[in-house]
């Protein structure tokens, strides 16, 4: 069993390779996507039986506009039917959902259901944050803006403006599908992260994975610049 002092408290996941993962299977792109979601659903049920207190995933980038507009309205869809649909599972598990980026520029009834669900959860005790619209460049530019706004820039006064300011440390980031870079999410939370990169397309993504590496982190030693 993993000792608190070696438990990951907050979990960050690159979900990528759904595209690939459709396309082994000769499908439509969207049905990559929609297998995609089905695994966060399962990932988030199992939280309860992990050390994990907040899982932060990256839902949608702010790059991800350049997609072809089908896709994009594919996943918006899709995440109208997810918020909808699981909402009334989230409060009862207890979790709490949280987002990070520019979420109130999307669509109004998205934003809408979004200011709905953060309502009815705020009290959770576990997190689910959301990376949606976001990207670390902006994040940490507009938290530099802010901090000068007020009249210092400093370490401190940048992250009490960043979208995870809440949040606890980041611990460890996983990255889905082989691929190994940040594809900038989280550039400032990450700074001494443990990292695990999987060859592992994300609809193939189950709890077992989870579990692997939450133990793989409690194996490594963290020394934070130091020896």
């Amino acid at each position: 069993m993993t000792t608190p002092d070696k438990a990951a408290r907050h979990v960050a996941i690159i979900m990528d390779g759904n595209g690939r993962w459709a396309k082994r299977r000769h499908l439509p792109r969207a049905m990559g996507h929609r297998k995609g979601v089905e695994a966060v659903r399962e990932l988030v049920r199992s939280l309860k039986d992990t050390p994990v207190e907040c899982l932060t995933l990256y839902a949608f980038s702010s790059e991800n506009w350049k997609r072809p507009e089908e896709e994009v309205d594919d996943l918006m869809n899709l995440m109208r039917k997810f918020i909808k649909s699981d909402l009334p599972e989230f409060i009862a598990n207890d979790v709490r959902l949280h987002i990070l980026g520019d979420w109130r520029s999307l669509a109004p009834d998205i934003v809408e259901m979004l200011e709905d669900a953060l309502a009815q959860t705020a009290q959770g005790s576990r997190t689910l944050a959301v990376a949606l619209n976001y990207g670390a460049h902006a994040e940490i530019t507009q938290a530099a803006r802010k901090a000068a706004a007020e009249g210092e820039i400093s370490q401190e006064s940048i992250e009490r403006h960043l979208f995870s300011a809440d949040l606890p440390p980041l611990d460890l980031l996983i990255r889905t599908s082989g691929e190994v870079r940040l594809s900038n999410f989280l550039l400032w939370q990450a700074a001494y992260a443990e990292m695990l990169f999987l060859d592992v397309l994300w609809p193939d993504f189950t709890p077992d994975h989870l579990t692997g590496a939450l133990a793989e982190f409690a194996e490594r030693e963290r020394r934070f610049g130091g020896r």
